[in-house]
């Protein structure tokens, strides 16, 4: 990583946000952006805590691009997309900013978030690359029900903070949300999966069909952050 060279283009406006303070990275130099346990990084997560390293990563610009690079070389970092998906991110590795990026940093007293906004890339139309578009579940018809049954399940990958959790909950759990009995949640769910199925999307039966179903409804974006609205009411 280092400064931008001649003739490169500036890189994107993005913010760094933890806890009440933003940072904007446009003001920092490369490699001036760190966070970890030393009083002396930009964001000293917590100074007592050996659970963290002392420079546990930093955000830095490489080619027009945001990076998060771990700077740690023992402590993984965690880094939630803007999906929900969480990845590991192991020591000396870096992982590009796109959109909105948590960064999850483990300490021994417990856990510390950074927030990210950087810039959206433009997706190339459906086609454009790869000729025509595959058609996979495209025909089956979410209602209401289905898109409340899913929010419960899935509410966990949505949440911020220490409401995060990447895992499909139990429709026992779910059904709690939304004050059915368990099996009825669970009877939506499964007529979902068969109807996903039967249109040619993967992974909808066996012991990873919801998993699978959380990555297929999440991407492809039949439920939002803005649906948690349907279990808070």
């Amino acid at each position: 990583m280092g400064e931008q060279g001649q003739g490169l283009p500036a890189p994107p406006a993005t913010t760094v946000r933890f806890r009440e303070t933003a940072y904007e990275l446009s003001a920092f130099r490369a490699g001036e952006f760190s966070f970890g346990r030393a009083r002396s990084c930009t964001v000293c997560l917590d100074a007592s805590d050996l659970g963290i390293s002392r420079i546990s990563g930093s955000v830095e610009t490489d080619g027009g691009t945001w990076w998060v690079i771990n700077r740690s070389t023992t402590r993984p970092l965690s880094v939630i997309d803007g999906l929900g998906f969480r990845s590991v991110l192991p020591p000396g590795r870096r992982y590009a900013v796109e959109g909105r990026v948590r960064v999850v940093v483990d300490g021994s007293y417990g856990s510390h978030e950074l927030d990210i906004s950087g810039p959206v890339r433009a997706a190339p139309a459906v086609g454009s690359v790869h000729g025509e578009p595959t058609a996979v579940g495209e025909n089956v018809l979410i209602n209401y029900d289905d898109r409340t049954a899913l929010t419960a399940l899935l509410a966990g990958y949505l949440e911020d903070g220490p409401r995060y959790d990447p895992h499909p909950k139990s429709y026992q759990a779910a059904g709690a949300r939304l004050g059915l009995p368990p099996s009825t949640v669970r009877k939506r769910i499964e007529y979902l999966r068969s109807r996903l199925d039967k249109a040619g999307v993967p992974n909808m039966t066996g012991w990873n069909a919801l998993p699978s179903l959380a990555e297929y409804v999440l991407t492809t974006g039949i439920i939002t952050k803005d649906d948690l609205r349907l279990i808070r009411r």
